[in-house]
Order: C-alpha cells, then sequence, then structure tokens
C-alpha cells in the first residue's frame, strides 16, 4: 500500500500518544541559514544527482559547512526532506527510531500505524526495522530522509539496523548521512554497485573562488593573493575562512591583520576568546559567557540566567554576525559546541563558582515551564540534590524508573547523588533505584528514613510516589497488608494531586494496580487479583502504561493456568509477549511470568524442549521486577518439566528451593505439595507422598485433581475418588481439571469391570485434550489406557475426512487465528517468516482453501484448533 502525504505540518502529537515523547522539536526542523551563507552550485547538483542512489554521505572534518550544505538543499528540494539532527548524549535505538518516525511525520509523510513506535530509548525491538523497511517499500515514490551529525550516533546496533531498512526498502528511501567520519555500514558494498554518491572533506573545501565570494558576503575585498593565502592557511575550511573573515573585516588593514593572524596564532580558542568574545559589549559577553552552560535554549531562558530582557535581540543580532550562534527555528539558539566548551572553561577561570549558580537557575526555569528532563540534568550539574530529587518525585515522575525512555538515564543521574543528600526527597529515590533492581530489603530501608521525615505539609505528588513504592515493596515481599495499606493512602493522596499531573503520567495509578493485583494474587486472593490486573490490561493503548499492561497480562495469564485453562493462558502470555515487541519494552522491565506460563503449557502439551526454552528465556532476562509469584511458580514449572522428564530428585532440588516472601501463598504451597508427593512417589515413596497430600486442600482445582491422581497411583483409589467428588463446582473446571478428571474416574471404572463406561469416559477426555493439544495427562496415566485407546476390529477405514496437520501447521495456524503478522509468527516459533509462508500454504492446501480467513474458520470447523 501506497502512504498518502499529509497536507501541511501537523501539530506534535502528545508524548503517550508518539510513544517515546516527548520531542525536541529542534531536531526535526531544516537548520535556518545564515545571512553570510554562501549557495555552492557544484555541492548542491552533487546532492541532486544522489536522489538517483540510495545512500548518499556528506562527510568532512567539524566546520567544513556539511550541516549548512545539506540544509539550503533540503529547504530547496522539490520532494519533501525529513531532517533529523542527532543528538549528541546517549542515544539507544529506540530514541533513534522515535525521532525518525517523528521526521517523517514533520516531513508530511504519514507513518502507516502497522509500523509501531519503540515505547523505550535504550533499543527498538528486532521486528520494527522489518516492518519500516517493508512499508517504505510499499510506496509510490521515495521520502528522503537527512540524518544530520549521524557521527553522534554511537550505538552499532543503530547502524545495523539502519543498513537493514537501507536494503530492503528498496526505491522507497534515499538516505543522506551528514557525518564527520565514515558511518559503520558496509559502504565498500555500494561503491561497487554503483550505489552510494559522496561529498568528501576534500569537496567541501572552498576553492580560492567561493573563498573571495564568501569573504565579500562578510564585507572583506582582499587582493587575490592574500585570498590564496587565506586559503592555503586554512585549507579551505569553511568555519577557519568565517573565523578569519570575521575578525579581520573590522581591521583598518584587513590583509596585514590576517598575516600577522597566520603568523601568530594556532589555537582555536585564543582566537575566539580574543577576536570574538572580547569584541562584544561587556553585557554580550556576560551573557555568552552564562549561556554556555546551556544546549539548545529559549532567549527567555537566557533573560533568566543574566537577568537581562533583551537576550532575544542580542542573539538575533549576534546570529546575523555569524557569531558562533545559531538559531534552530522555534524561537531557540544554541551556541556552536566548541564555542560554547571554550566559553565554560572561560566562565570557570573568569567567574569561579559562577557555574553551579547558573545550572541552578536553569533548573528551576526548565521544571516551571514543564521541560523536568532538561531540568533535572541542570539540577545535578548544580549538585543541588534537594531539588533534583523533588523535582522528580514532586512532577509524579518516579515512575520512569521502571518504564519507558528514561530508566537507564535516571538510574545513571541519581547514582552520582552523594550520600551526604538525606532529605526525604532523596531517600525517596534511592529507594526507587533500590526497588527497580529487586532490591526489597536496601528499598523498604530508604523508605522507612523517607517517611519518618514526611510531613502533611510535604506535597501530594511526593507521598504519592512514596506508596506506589511502598505497593512494589510488599509485591517484592510478598506483603497483602502492606500493599492494602498502600493502596488505600494512594486512593486518598491521587484526589489531591493536580489533574494535568495526574493526565500527564497514567503510568504511576497502572503500575499501583498491578503491584497490588500481584500481591493478592500471591496471597491467593485470586478473584481480586483478577479483577485488578484486568482493570490494568484493559487500559488505554498509551507507551506510558505498557509496561504495567504486559505485567498485568501475564500474571492474567498465570490465573487461566491455574484454573486449568492452558489455551487461555497461551493466548494471554502471547498478548503479553507481542504487547512486550509492539512498544519495545526492554528485558528489564517487567517480571517474565508470561515465559514461564508459556513453558508450563509447553509442559501440558509435552513440547518439553520448548517449555525448557521458556524457563531458561525467563530466568536468564534481567527483569526489573523478580517478585515471590514468578519465583515461586517458576521453581513448580521446571519441577514439572524433570518430572515429565523422569527426574525426580532434580525436581525435589527444585522444589527445596527457597521462595521470596514474608507470608506463604496457599495455592503456590499447594502445587508444591502435589509436586513433592508426585515426585515421591516416582521414587517409590508412597507413604511419604500420601502424608504429604493429606494437606493439599480442595482447591484450587488444578492442584486437587493432580493429588488425586498421585493417591490414586500411589493406591488409594477411594481417597483419590472422593478428593475428584470435593472439587469446587463454581465456575466450572476448566479443560485441563476435565481432562484428569475424566481419565481418573475411567481408570476405576476399568478396574471394576466397566469397560464400557471407561471407555467413554477416555473417548471424551481424549476428544477434550485434542481440542487444547494435551498430551502430558494422556502420557501420566500409564499403561493400563492403551487397550482402552486401541480401536476394535472394523472394516478397514475410509479416508479420513479430517486433514492431518502437522504441529507446527496448527501453531501457524493459531498465530494466524489470533490476528498476528507473519514477523510475529515467526518470533514466536522461533522460525523465518519464509518457513511461516511454507506452512500456511500447506495448510492452505489440506484444508482445500485459498485465504487466511477460510483456513482459520475450516481449521474451527474440525476442531484442529
Amino acid at each position: 500500500m501506497a502512504w498518502e502525504r499529509r497536507s501541511g505540518r501537523e501539530p506534535v502529537a502528545p508524548a503517550h500518544d508518539l510513544g517515546a515523547g516527548p520531542f525536541l522539536r529542534t531536531r526535526t526542523a531544516v537548520p535556518a541559514l545564515p545571512p553570510t551563507f554562501l549557495r555552492r552550485g557544484r555541492l548542491t547538483r552533487r546532492l541532486d544527482a544522489g536522489l538517483d542512489t540510495p545512500l548518499t554521505l556528506v562527510t568532512g572534518a567539524a566546520g567544513a559547512g556539511k550541516t549548512l550544505l545539506a540544509a539550503d538543499w533540503a529547504a530547496r528540494a522539490e520532494r519533501p526532506v525529513a531532517w533529523l539532527t542527532n543528538d549528541a548524549g546517549h542515544q539507544g535505538s529506540g530514541t533513534f527510531w522515535a525521532y525518525v518516525l517523528e521526521a517523517l511525520r514533520g516531513a508530511g509523510e504519514s507513518v502507516p500505524p502497522e509500523v509501531g513506535a519503540p515505547a523505550c530509548g535504550d533499543r527498538a525491538d528486532a521486528l520494527f526495522p522489518a516492518r519500516l523497511a517493508g512499508a517504505l517499500c510499499e510506496r509510490d515514490r521515495p521520502v528522503t530522509v537527512v540524518l544530520d551529525e549521524y557521527d553522534r550516533v554511537s550505538d552499532p546496533e543503530i547502524s545495523a539496523q539502519l543498513e537493514f531498512v537501507l536494503r530492503h526498502a528498496g526505491p522507497g528511501l534515499r538516505l543522506v548521512l551528514v557525518t564527520r567520519n565514515e558511518p559503520r555500514l558496509p559502504l565498500h558494498r555500494y561503491r561497487a554497485s554503483g550505489e552510494l554518491t559522496e561529498i568528501r572533506n576534500a569537496d567541501l573545501a572552498f576553492t580560492p573562488d567561493e573563498a573571495a565570494e564568501l569573504l565579500g558576503l562578510h564585507g572583506l575585498e582582499l587582493p587575490r593573493h592574500a585570498t590564496l593565502g587565506l586559503v592555503e592557511h586554512t585549507r579551505g575550511w569553511a568555519a577557519g575562512l568565517r573565523l578569519c573573515a570575521l575578525a579581520a573585516r573590522d581591521s583598518a588593514d584587513p590583509e596585514r591583520y590576517l598575516k600577522e593572524f597566520e603568523a601568530g596564532h594556532s589555537a582555536v580558542a585564543d582566537f575566539l576568546l580574543a577576536e570574538v568574545l572580547d569584541r562584544q559589549s561587556p553585557g554580550t559577553r556576560g551573557l555568552l559567557l552564562r549561556v554556555s552552560v546551556l544546549g539548545d535554549f529559549p532567549p527567555a531562558l537566557a533573560d533568566a540566567l543574566t537577568g537581562r530582557r533583551d537576550a532575544e535581540s542580542v542573539l538575533a543580532g549576534l546570529r546575523r554576525q555569524n557569531a558562533f550562534v545559531e538559531y534552530l527555528g522555534d524561537v531557540s539558539y544554541r551556541l556552536h559546541p566548541l564555542f560554547g566548551e571554550i566559553l565554560r572553561a572561560h566562565l570557570r577561570e573568569r567567574l569561579p563558582g559562577l557555574e553551579a549558580e547558573l545550572h541552578r537557575r536553569a533548573a528551576g526555569w526548565l521544571r516551571r515551564h514543564g521541560r523536568l528532563t532538561e531540568a533535572l540534568r541542570h539540577g545535578a550539574a548544580a549538585d543541588d540534590w534537594e531539588f533534583t530529587a523533588g523535582a522528580l518525585l514532586g512532577d509524579l515522575a518516579v515512575g520512569q524508573f521502571f518504564t519507558g525512555l528514561r530508566s537507564p538515564d535516571l538510574a545513571a543521574l541519581f547514582a552520582r547523588m552523594p550520600a551526604t543528600a538525606t532529605d526525604p526527597a532523596a531517600e525517596l529515590v534511592r529507594a526507587a533505584s533500590r526497588l527497580a533492581r529487586s532490591d526489597p530489603e536496601g528499598g523498604l530501608a530508604h523508605l522507612r528514613h523517607a517517611e519518618q521525615a514526611l510531613s502533611v505539609d510535604t506535597p501530594a505528588a511526593t507521598r504519592m510516589c512514596g506508596a506506589l513504592l511502598r505497593a512494589l515493596a510488599a509485591r517484592l515481599t510478598g506483603s497483602p497488608g502492606d500493599a492494602a495499606t498502600a493502596a488505600g493512602d494512594a486512593g486518598r493522596l491521587l484526589a489531591e494531586v493536580p489533574q494535568g499531573l495526574r493526565e500527564e503520567h497514567p503510568e504511576v495509578p497502572a503500575l499501583l494496580r498491578a503491584h497490588v493485583g500481584c500481591t493478592l494474587l500471591w496471597a491467593g486472593h485470586l478473584d481480586e487479583a483478577r479483577a485488578g490486573l484486568a482493570a490494568v490490561a484493559g487500559g488505554g493503548e498509551r507507551a506510558a502504561t505498557a509496561p504495567a499492561r504486559e505485567d498485568a497480562l501475564g500474571h492474567l495469564a498465570l490465573l487461566d493456568y491455574l484454573d486449568g485453562r492452558p489455551s487461555a493462558a497461551e493466548n494471554r502470555a502471547l498478548a503479553a509477549t507481542a504487547l512486550r515487541r509492539r512498544f519495545s519494552l526492554p528485558a528489564g522491565c517487567g517480571s517474565g511470568i508470561a515465559l514461564v506460563v508459556l513453558a508450563a503449557v509447553a509442559v501440558e502439551r509435552d513440547e518439553l524442549e520448548r517449555a525448557e526454552a521458556w524457563l531458561d528465556a525467563a530466568d536468564g532476562g534481567e527483569q526489573a521486577v523478580r517478585d515471590p509469584v514468578c519465583a515461586g511458580f517458576g521453581a513448580t514449572t521446571r519441577a514439572r518439566l524433570l518430572l515429565a522428564r523422569g527426574r525426580p530428585r532434580a525436581a525435589l532440588d527444585a522444589l527445596r528451593r527457597p521462595v521470596p516472601g514474608v507470608t506463604a501463598s496457599p495455592w503456590l504451597e499447594a502445587h508444591r505439595t502435589v509436586l513433592t508427593a508426585a515426585a515421591h512417589q516416582a521414587e517409590g515413596h508412597r507413604g511419604a507422598a500420601c502424608a504429604l497430600l493429606r494437606r493439599v486442600p480442595p482447591s484450587p482445582a488444578m492442584c486437587a485433581v493432580e493429588a488425586a491422581g498421585v493417591q490414586y497411583a500411589a493406591g488409594f483409589p477411594e481417597a483419590a475418588l472422593r478428593r475428584l467428588d470435593a472439587l469446587p463446582a463454581r465456575g466450572g473446571p476448566g479443560p485441563a481439571v476435565r481432562v484428569r478428571a475424566a481419565l481418573l474416574r475411567a481408570r476405576a471404572a476399568d478396574a471394576a469391570g466397566d469397560t464400557g463406561t471407561a471407555r467413554r469416559l477416555v473417548e471424551h477426555a481424549v476428544r477434550e485434550a485434542r481440542r487444547e493439544r494435551l498430551r502430558r495427562p494422556l502420557l501420566d496415566t500409564g499403561p493400563w489406557i492403551r487397550p482402552l485407546l486401541d480401536p476394535a476390529p472394523a472394516p478397514p477405514p475410509a479416508p479420513p475426512v479430517v486433514p492431518d496437520l502437522s504441529l507446527r501447521e496448527r501453531e501457524v495456524l493459531s498465530g494466524v487465528a489470533r490476528l498476528m503478522s507473519y514477523e510475529e509468527i515467526g518470533a514466536d516459533l522461533f522460525i523465518s517468516v519464509n518457513t511461516v509462508k511454507t506452512h500456511l500454504k500447506n495448510a492452505y492446501r489440506k484444508l482445500s482453501v485459498n485465504r487466511r480467513s477460510d483456513a482459520v474458520r475450516r481449521a474451527r470447523e474440525l476442531h484442529l484448533l
């Protein structure tokens, strides 16, 4: 399908809708040109020719004129150009691609919704480049993307993903890289195939004629030999030529001045300070020194740092003078990076101690104007940790420790906070940092210190953050009482938080409900847990709440499994993993419970290798929340896997591992007891097994029916049947429970000589097991069932009516039925997209259909799904 270009530039959407916002408009705006800019036709024609090749590379030293060349060309291009200026700080692939999408939107190019958007700055999921490349490949006309300052991209993953998109987008993408050095791309391939246009440092160097024109724009008229000497001295370096022009234009004898400069000045810093800074008025010098602590800044912030009211006119004048002040559009400026660095060093020398105060003023102004990220950075630079921690909590942003783009940056920023910062906000931030690393003991210690100092005068948002952290600590320790208290406090405090702040941070109530729901699940309050987790999972499609929703879906999948509904559990767990991929949630976000549920379902289906792979993935991930639910259920699932492989001793070892939690979980203890009894029974210790089973309660139903099976195998059929009769009827048992119960009653009927009843029960169990793809209950019954499975002698059967789909073909069809893409099915089954298509084509042939929807409908009619 072709993209449709939108008319006009649409306003920037709210951060929660974009998935990775808020975005800096200046990064996706084509830079403005200075009045003294010289258009060089020989280079713009090279850029025009570059539209015939997939990749254009503009590379040269700092100040060579790369950005202005590309900006002039982009501003005059006949077709829309998406522009992105890369950030100087750490930039993960998630942030990079989120800004690329925003640049496309800013250029009027709509992005198909199925492409998705990264939610985490550290990385984008492995399928995102494929989705973007596929969408670009289907365009009617190519889109041109300029990536300026690409040398600031240090993550090799970004380069690998960018090369993948460029290679697979075909004619739908024309990429222009503006960079100081060669990017990490296989340029030799593009050169060999004639698909690369290059403008290198030597090309960017000014010729004598171009230099003469440039000097003329600066008001300088030099003899030809003087111009040649200047070009030779600067080697045509654009910034050097401009520096010389700025310094010499007011001299009575510019030619002689340039000769003296050439002879006596070798350091750019000396030149900038002596010939640019010192030539300004004292007020302008003071302004430049003070704004040097900033990155991109509006004139109002410059006024706040200097106490002036005319910063905008001064900055505009400096820009017109090309005095290393760049206008970024949207009423925003920045200093030339080299100039700013030199000014900061000069500020420390001339005005020692002022730098910290300037950072402090900037932090306060930025927070008041809704720019919290920059405010925190300046607060930390000022070593004002009371302000920095208080701003994070007061703006209700503590949830960013656990979700979104900011988690790694916040952890790194507050890791610099000294031990001398002991106010309540600092202690709460330390608690958040510890709890984010699943350290409840350390987190609780800092929480107690903070709560001792909190008062009714403390802002409600700060106290709300404390309640959220207490709920998380209760979850990590398995303390339902503490969770209920924290939830009650949070409910009252949330009403005191300004509505705008609540709407800006929907992740806070979502995380709170998820933590409370998981704690209730641990405590055995399953109905209450289900209701709370369902409310979180059904929340709006926002990137900020995606981690909480993924966590809730995983725990709802566990509840489905405990009810004996493996297919429902699998569907929810897969929905959780799909949500994780869609929003590029990092490995350190969430508990990993969905992977453990998938492993448990795989054991029920006797897919033991697959179950072990899921468990290894859950154990090996750097999960942010290692709570008792996931740890305990993971241990029981590992024990089930070992029992299925005939290793009861290893299963017992897995069950003996301690599980965190200050209180016991009734359903988990029941499962552990049944599995321990099953392991003793497998080792021939019937007495030990039966002694343990006396402690198993009549619910949950899965535990009860498994306990009955162990009792029957141990030689106590009456007790086993009584346990079956006591199964709770409320809500009806799930398919896994019904299959096990039917098989156990069939065994009892067969032992009593009632072969007809036994056969009917077995047939019923087999039919239901087939629908759920359950194999483990049939394998665990023992050899008595074989005669009942053998068909009675009969004439040769007619050709089967039901197509014989392979296991993998049914798995692919199951993914299609859940509306998963080919890429998602392949990632789920660890197979390539081509293999997915091959299995689906085979299924079409066997089902005699030609479309996906018909295949799903036919498979459901035949009870294959």
